[in-house]
């Protein structure tokens, strides 16, 4: 997730880091190298294939229509975004919620406190680990008993082997009597809730967008944008070689975000910050039982925070 203070308006227009520049800056090379040929040959192309020669409203309708498939796509895209944004959010709900019930219906149970805390944070790192197809073991050993930390590793699902644990937990109290059979059905709700907000997360990522439309939307963009130079040499001469590449950068820019955003899982700058989010989710619940956290907030990197 990109990480900047707000910029004056003349500023923003000088950003770098942050920005998408550095994804398309080749892709508007080509443009640009396109742009001077188009001008450059524009005469001669006139006096040979006078009947044939480009012009722009062709590339204004095809321009509008490009513009409405790319807002759709980035709709597509950003749902998704914020779906994931949404369902890390009932995380961070469902973990304090069990913290605060646990630390409430037992509070002499100090040892088991602690534990369902250290393991509601080995689950949000579990899950982070999971959807960016990680290793989670360094985070579990710091957290959990080395025991659990081998036995939930073996399963194919690390997250819901940790919600089991919990559940297990909870039924050991309500047979030693710590617990009562409501108070065990109210945590069994945020058990729940916890279970459907992973497998909300793993629907995300095991769905991707189809191949085929990122296919055509790249094919159609590159194309458009190559061809505008040479619509546009005839009209505005060498002002193509400005206005061709601006125009290039907007649509490759929403082409690129896009793509980006339609993954939020992943390590790229637009991408939500599991590890930062993992940290709070640690925080808040571990302050609620007095326990220490294991983790500390990422380092922002070139203004990015992973």
């Amino acid at each position: 997730m990109i990480v900047r203070p707000h910029l004056h308006w003349f500023r923003l227009l000088f950003v770098w880091r942050g920005s998408v520049l550095p994804y398309i800056v080749s892709r508007l090379a080509l443009v640009l190298a396109v742009s001077v040929l188009s001008v450059l040959g524009r005469h001669w192309w006139m006096s040979a294939h006078a009947e044939s020669a480009l012009s722009i409203p062709p590339f204004t309708l095809m321009g509008i229509a490009l513009a409405i498939f790319l807002g759709f796509r980035n709709t597509v895209s950003y749902d998704r975004y914020w779906e994931a944004r949404k369902q890390w959010g009932a995380l961070l709900i469902g973990a304090r919620s069990l913290t605060r019930e646990i630390a409430s219906f037992a509070p002499d149970e100090v040892a088991l406190q602690r534990r369902v805390a250290r393991t509601l944070a080995a689950f949000a790192f579990a899950l982070k680990h999971q959807l960016r197809g990680t290793d989670p073991r360094a985070d579990l050993a710091c957290r959990l008993d080395p025991a659990v930390v081998d036995r939930v590793c073996a399963a194919r699902f690390v997250p819901s082997a940790l919600l089991l644990c919990l559940a297990q937990d909870f039924a050991a109290a309500r047979r030693a009597g710590s617990l009562t059979d409501l108070q065990l059905q109210s945590m069994d709700t945020n058990l729940n809730l916890l279970t459907e907000a992973s497998g909300a997360c793993e629907r995300i990522a095991n769905t991707p967008i189809p191949y085929t439309y990122r296919v055509l939307m790249n094919r159609t963009v590159m194309v458009y944008c190559l061809l505008l130079p040479v619509g546009l040499a005839n009209a505005i001469g060498w002002l193509t070689v400005l206005v061709g590449p601006f125009i290039a950068y907007t649509f490759l820019a929403l082409d690129v975000i896009g793509e980006q955003i339609e993954e939020p899982f992943g390590n790229e700058p637009n991408d939500l910050a599991l590890a930062a989010m993992c940290h709070g989710i640690e925080l808040s619940i571990c302050e609620l039982v007095g326990e220490t956290p294991r983790s500390s907030l990422p380092e922002v990197v070139d203004y990015v925070m992973v």
